[in-house]
């Protein structure tokens, strides 16, 4: 094991390594005039009685119908990207005539010659600060020191069976050896020395070079997963020098000894690992590969769309009718959102059908075996009914459970699901869940596990009450029992940090953290957003990762929001948040009599009265059966 050992010695002192930065892209002017068709000028923030401008991309519209409540942006995706590193590329990406997101198709957009003139005036402006100021650089966001400084903790690697080595993870933890490149060096060959882990974070894993003891000066961050880890006894075998830090070169005379004794019944990395590692990031879908997709703008029905590249198991996909191929969605190939060629039909769900009549060349569909299995359910007893009533995520709001009704019934236990109060006349706002959905859940689940839930907009009678509403519309709850009542043990807990999908735009993936867990539901707040920003997700979503996966897979990740942004949202803004929250709180909880009487119709069953978000943790179920 030791024969790589080298006792090198070095006189010259060692390099550290930087941070990449990159510069600044300073943010639109307040007094940068936007010119309308009718000649009227505008300036952000708009101060036309009834209008709005949105401060990201310049749309024009009514101010009901922004984002948010300070109205400053006219869909999630501005106010997002309004505060990343990306504000130029954002504004060439106007001036090509990119369209608007489906929440902005309301609003009338800019003619391109005012784009024009408003951009070459903002380039203008640049390059006389340039001439005045040097660019402030704006450092790389780092997870170890993100972590380090707040003592965070993050979730452990097996929480993700769906991520690379989330089922083959085994006991890696605190006090595991490896060896490592030796930076406290400066031998023109690269040359390696053993390190433990002292922190474990995701991936990332917090390592000390062995004879340090407790001088934790040159621990570094590193991921467990990278090409440079490696198990005790690889440079061995493999020919590499084992050379101790410069710093502590003096401490031993004897190195080979200290290492014996030091590693003696210690643990290291499996002798297979790396081969683990790049066997788990092999993914079955491929480009060019033919799959159908929810339709972005029309939730009810899918469309074709092809593979046009495969990032860590995330695809991006792009409608068939996509001639520039900006038509994309994002999503993971295990998603629920994705299908095989011809499973529309199959189950009679709404499908739009392509005007290409024929594959394009190199085009061919992608098999059935790859998709995500769902469970097979017996519908042929008491089964959910058109009409029936339910609480589900809004997919369109992801932070809200909502007041819903069954609209249809399709095959393999697939639902066709509406939010109360909000659809549209031709059903076009219509979503799918399968029955066995962590998304849906049995009338009163929020009142049980006091969530806020969002009664049908325009609905006077508040707080809401179920019972009343049921019998005003005349509806019947769906029987909890259909309902899926699994609770897996996922090993999450509250404040734990992990990277995750921005669903209300899937191709960004943040910095986020664990505030609330209900039984196997996960509220996922974006670190440096408003709580307005969090989404519910369930605890075995794909679209949740391990710290440090973005880093792995080489995809993006985007960081906390900047103090500016945080700053820029008033309080006055935040008052009447939690003022609106109290108002939709609800009634004194239901007892489980009642939930029986009233809601169950003589089924004995009631809900499991769990009021601890850690105690939530575990492999028991929603409801428990009662003893008669």
């Amino acid at each position: 094991m030791f024969d790589g050992y080298d006792s090198c010695s070095e006189d010259t002192s060692s390099s550290s390594s930087s941070d990449e930065s990159e510069e600044e892209v300073a943010p639109l002017p307040s007094n940068l005039p936007i010119i309308k068709n009718n000649g009227q000028v505008y300036t952000y923030p708009d101060g036309k009685s009834g209008m709005a401008t949105c401060e990201m991309c310049g749309m024009v519209g009514v101010r009901d119908a922004f984002y948010s409540k300070t109205k400053r942006f006219c869909s999630v995706s501005c106010s997002r990207s309004y505060s990343s590193n990306s504000k130029k590329a954002s504004i060439l990406a106007r001036l090509q005539g990119k369209p608007p997101t489906k929440k902005a198709k309301v609003l009338q957009k800019q003619p391109l010659v005012a784009k024009l003139a408003a951009y070459a005036q903002y380039q203008a402006t640049l390059q006389n600060q340039a001439k005045t100021k040097t660019a402030i650089p704006v450092e790389g966001f780092s997870w170890g020191n993100y972590i380090n400084s707040n003592s965070f903790t993050a979730a452990p690697v097996t929480c993700f069976k769906h991520a690379p080595m989330g089922t083959c993870w085994g006991d890696i933890a605190e006090g595991v050896r490896v060896e490592v490149p030796n930076t406290d060096c400066s031998l023109p060959t690269k040359v390696f020395w053993i390190a433990g882990i002292v922190k474990l974070a995701g991936y990332n894993a917090l390592l000390r070079y062995e004879g340090f003891e407790n001088d934790s000066s040159l621990d570094f961050w590193c991921n467990i997963c990278g090409s440079d880890i490696h198990p005790v006894g690889w440079c061995a075998t493999s020919g590499k020098p084992l050379v101790p830090p410069r710093s502590i070169q003096h401490k031993y005379t004897n190195w080979k000894a200290f290492l014996v004794k030091r590693l003696t019944g210690a643990k290291t990395l499996p002798p297979d690992f790396s081969q683990k590692v790049s066997e788990s990031m092999q993914y079955p879908f491929k480009t060019s590969m033919r799959v159908e997709v929810v339709d972005k703008t029309h939730l009810c029905r899918t469309r074709v769309a092809v593979v046009e590249s495969v990032i860590g198991g995330r695809l991006r996909l792009v409608y068939e009718e996509s001639e520039d191929k900006t038509d994309d969605f994002w999503c993971h190939m295990y998603s629920p959102l994705i299908h095989h060629i011809g499973w529309s039909r199959s189950i009679g769900h709404r499908f739009k059908r392509s005007d290409i009549t024929k594959k394009q060349d190199g085009h061919f569909d992608a098999p059935p075996h790859l998709f995500m299995k769902v469970k097979e359910v017996d519908a042929a007893g008491e089964w959910f009914k058109e009409g029936m009533k339910l609480e589900a995520i809004d997919p369109l709001n992801l932070s809200a459970i909502c007041v819903a009704t069954i609209r249809k019934v399709l095959a393999d236990g697939y639902l066709m699901i509406g939010i109360d109060g909000s659809e549209a006349a031709d059903g076009s706002d219509w979503f799918c869940y399968h029955a066995t959905s962590p998304s849906i859940f049995p009338v009163g689940f929020c009142e049980i596990n006091m969530i806020e839930l969002t009664p049908p907009r325009g609905y006077a009678k508040l707080p809401f009450k179920w019972f009343d509403y049921l019998r005003e519309t005349d509806s019947i709850a769906a029987p909890v029992k259909l309902f899926n009542k699994e609770v897996p043990n996922h090993g999450f807990h509250v404040g734990m940090k992990l990277e995750a999908v921005d669903l209300m735009e899937p191709r960004l993936v943040c910095v986020a953290t664990v505030t609330r867990i209900i039984h196997r539901l996960l509220r996922i707040h974006f670190d440096g957003w408003e709580d307005e920003y969090d989404q519910w997700v369930d605890c075995e979503s794909p679209d949740l990762y391990p710290v440090g996966w973005c880093q792995l897979t080489g995809y993006q990740l985007q960081p906390p929001a900047p103090q500016s942004s945080r700053d820029s949202q008033s309080s006055s803004s935040k008052q009447k948040k939690k003022a609106k929250s109290q108002q939709y709180k609800g009634h004194k909880k239901m007892t489980s009599l009642q939930l029986k009487e009233e809601l169950l119709d003589g089924e004995e069953y009631s809900f499991l009265q769990g009021t601890s978000d850690q105690e939530s943790n575990g492999s028991a179920s929603y409801y428990i059966k009662q003893e008669p």
